[in-house]
């Protein structure tokens, strides 16, 4: 018969994975899962109802269990003695209860080791929609993240216990309390992002699908999935990371972060690069049913939060234009 260390053999890693789908937080049917399955003989998924509200406190009795066995083989060993017809000794009774007492041990011992690893305390996920951006999220470390629309963030409801990692999907602003014992790590699906303590912006998906971080303060380690490739990126530097880019450059755009303060400055920039920043920061669709419009340079020096309607007059204002609104889209067209 097969036999599997439950806890060595599989790495922390697929731990997670396995507990992930034993708790039914991912329904993903994997290789590693039918790997788990055929070599399994704890009949896992049966008991793992029965043990994964254990307490990461509570601790397992073992002298109780074994002496349970024992106690269960003394009282096999004495029917026989009393039984008249003198059979001998079932030892296939003792080797059950032996051998459901070792699965109950080592299967809370695995358990047990998830639980301190935090893998089966409760995710938390946090979704942002297509209208709400600078959601803040307080982590229990003093960790501030803000969520830009249509992002996705989950952590672990016992975050900073024993590691400090955040997974990713969409665009948000980190601002990391520093502790050099539990470096703080950002899964963002192409690449990882790992701080001590520092200011930064991750975009898990970029124009070239890779994935953008944006140092504000601090340093910043962006590496692939694999490790192979790193780069370390010091304050006002942007890089990106993905299975074929590896490239960092000086950032020179002022209206980077304008998605979470909400100012954006021009300087004689073209409106068709005007309209594409006022759709990321303002979530405005502006189309210009003349295309000579893009080209009209924008002198207005700051926008800063003003309604979408006051944005919308100030540039029919400066360039003569009229606008008409369908849903959720400005039409200009010139006088």
């Amino acid at each position: 018969m097969k036999k599997m260390n439950n806890i060595e053999k599989f790495t922390d890693k697929e731990w997670e994975e396995i507990a992930l789908h034993l708790s039914e937080e991912n329904g993903e049917q994997t290789d590693l899962l039918s790997q788990f399955r055929a070599e399994d003989n704890l009949n896992t998924e049966v008991k793992w109802k029965e043990l994964k509200n254990m307490s990461s406190e509570k601790e397992i009795d073992v002298d109780k269990a074994w002496n349970s066995v024992l106690s269960r083989m003394n009282n096999d060993e004495l029917e026989i003695k009393n039984n008249p017809s003198g059979k001998r000794l079932n030892w296939n009774t003792i080797v059950r209860v032996a051998a459901a007492a070792l699965i109950i041990l080592t299967l809370g011992s695995t358990v047990m080791y998830m639980n301190n690893s935090g893998y089966l305390s409760k995710k938390i996920t946090v979704v942002t929609g297509y209208d709400q951006k600078n959601l803040q999220i307080d982590l229990p470390d003093g960790s501030k993240i803000f969520l830009n629309r249509n992002t996705e963030l989950s952590y672990r409801s016992n975050f900073g216990k024993h590691k400090r990692e955040a997974k990713l999907r969409g665009e948000a602003f980190f601002e990391i309390s520093a502790d050099a014992s539990k470096p703080f790590s950002v899964d963002a699906g192409n690449a990882k992002v790992k701080v001590l303590g520092t200011s930064f912006n991750v975009i898990t998906k970029n124009a070239e699908s890779a994935v953008e971080v944006y140092v504000k303060t601090g340093k910043v380690l962006l590496s692939d999935n694999s490790g192979s490739k790193e780069i370390v990126l010091d304050p006002e530097y942007v890089g990106k990371m993905d299975f074929k880019t590896s490239e960092k450059t000086f950032n020179d755009n002022p209206n980077y972060m304008s998605w979470n303060t909400g100012l954006l400055e021009f300087n004689g920039q073209k409106l068709d690069i005007v309209f594409s920043d006022l759709k990321r920061v303002y979530n405005m669709d502006i189309v210009a049913d003349d295309p000579e419009i893009l080209d009209y340079p924008w002198t207005f020096p700051t926008i800063d939060n003003q309604s979408q309607d006051m944005i919308i007059r100030l540039i029919c204002a400066s360039f003569n234009l009229s606008y008409s609104k369908e849903g959720s889209v400005y039409h200009l067209v010139k006088k």
